[in-house]
């Protein structure tokens, strides 16, 4: 018994350092890319998008609210302040959901993290929240007509955290900060997919996800929401899972539904929405991903062949 268990460690200890190495200069230049995104950029981002406001575009006004949502790097519990400041700047709510869905959905350094399942996983994903940003704000703009859908009193405009006068000390300090954030969590996700790897065989992460395509979108709805901790996490995961025969479109559901019902956003959702619009916004969420992850196995890009 002793030996079998030290043999199980070995190869959990390989499976590790395997995936560590495989995936860590990903995690290292997003966070590098995140920190230049936040430092230098976010504050332009956000002014393009206010100034976006003053021009009549009406519906096609949702184009940028979403991109500008998934270029900007900061986590939800920045974007609600930010989305609060606009709204009483006088920005319609389907701007305000464009923005922050693909916000919720998206930013630069969880794009690069996903580099690694290659670039049409990058593109996929990438489209996917600009899309379900845009999907939000026309829902919001039909069936609101005009309502208050969100609730922003009691948020106030956050304090940047980026307020070195050294640029250089600037961009160390907020690396520093997404190493704090991001670093447990992605030591976590490789543990558990060394875990995967070690002690659970390939024919089995088969048969859950591969043979039975409906079964498989409904596994990824029920364990992307406790998995998704953190965005970048989840990668090796994925990495493990999609070479063991889960389809790429049960990796979209996995991915859109994880990082859009996070446990930790959530409290926050609804408290801007109220209870019958977070219920809608569930129903959204789950409706799209199913969807989406229908669309990629129904139609494979070419990118992936």
């Amino acid at each position: 018994m002793v030996d079998v268990l030290r043999g199980g460690f070995g190869v959990f200890l390989f499976n590790l350092t395997r995936m560590f190495s495989l995936i860590a200069v990903y995690w290292v230049l997003g966070m590098v890319l995140g920190s230049l995104v936040s430092v230098f950029g976010k504050s332009k981002l956000h002014s393009f998008l206010a100034a976006m406001r003053d021009r009549e575009l009406g519906l096609f006004g949702l184009i940028p609210a979403s991109l500008v949502g998934a270029a900007s790097p900061i986590c939800m519990y920045g974007t609600l302040p930010i989305a609060a400041s606009f709204s009483k700047k006088g920005m319609g709510d389907d701007w305000l959901a464009a923005f922050m869905v693909s916000s919720i959905l998206l930013n630069p350094q969880l794009l690069f993290y996903t580099s690694v399942l290659g670039r049409g996983a990058v593109a996929i994903r990438f489209f996917a929240g600009l899309f379900c940003g845009i999907a939000a704000g026309l829902l919001v703009h039909f069936l609101c007509r005009g309502k208050r859908f969100f609730k922003f009193e009691g948020f106030a405009q956050a304090e940047s955290c980026d307020t070195d006068p050294n640029p250089f000390l600037r961009l160390l300090k907020s690396l520093g900060r997404n190493l704090k954030a991001t670093g447990p969590a992605f030591l976590i996700g490789i543990s558990l997919a060394a875990l995967f790897e070690s002690f659970v065989p390939p024919s089995d992460m088969a048969a859950l996800f591969g043979r039975h395509q409906m079964f498989g979108y409904l596994i990824a709805l029920s364990i992307g929401v406790p998995l998704f901790f953190c965005g970048g996490a989840t990668i090796p995961l994925l990495v493990m899972w999609l070479s063991s025969g889960m389809s790429f479109g049960t990796a979209v559901i996995f991915m859109i539904t994880g990082q859009a019902m996070k446990i930790i956003n959530l409290g926050a959702i609804k408290v801007i929405m109220g209870a019958k619009h977070f219920l809608c916004y569930l129903l959204f969420i789950v409706v799209f991903a199913l969807l989406s992850g229908l669309l990629v196995d129904l139609f494979p890009p070419r990118i992936f062949l």
